[in-house]
């Protein structure tokens, strides 16, 4: 009886959380509302675990995937392909740096906090294309 009753409130804490888990759309574009080129809207987004990212294919010719080396430790990255909608769901907390790897070297980049966190001091560490490292700055002030 006891395990049952157990087993039950375990059933209604998952079921609890995934109700107010919430679904993030971003739309990957060519121009952006405020004019900018090869742009990912909204850029950044302060998001919960359990929350899921929704990428809209708006715009052709583009893809969303986590940065190499940008997530947390414990992550698992994700590659959509290109002109394909493409939705995850982020339980770990931490920074996420997302690229369209067609537009990277244009800037075409955004950044996801799941959680109360900050970005990892080496986060734009290693290669990272001028325009979008000066994105990912702008993305990261949000912190």
């Amino acid at each position: 009886m006891i395990r049952a009753i157990a087993t039950g409130a375990a059933l209604a804490t998952l079921m609890v959380g995934a109700a107010f888990a919430e679904t993030f759309e971003v739309k990957m574009l060519n121009k952006g509302s405020d004019g900018e080129r090869m742009v990912f809207e909204p850029a950044f987004i302060q998001a919960a675990p359990g929350d899921t990212i929704k990428f809209l294919a708006s715009d052709k010719g583009h893809n969303a995937e986590t940065g190499k080396g940008m997530f947390p430790e414990g992550a698992e990255g994700f590659k959509g392909k290109i002109n394909q909608e493409i939705e995850v769901t982020l339980d770990t907390e931490g920074v996420y740096g997302v690229i369209c790897k067609p537009h990277y070297a244009m800037g075409m980049v955004m950044t996801i906090a799941v959680g109360d966190v900050q970005p990892p001091e080496d986060f734009l560490e290693g290669r990272v294309p001028k325009k979008a490292k000066q994105r990912f700055e702008a993305q990261l002030a949000n912190f």
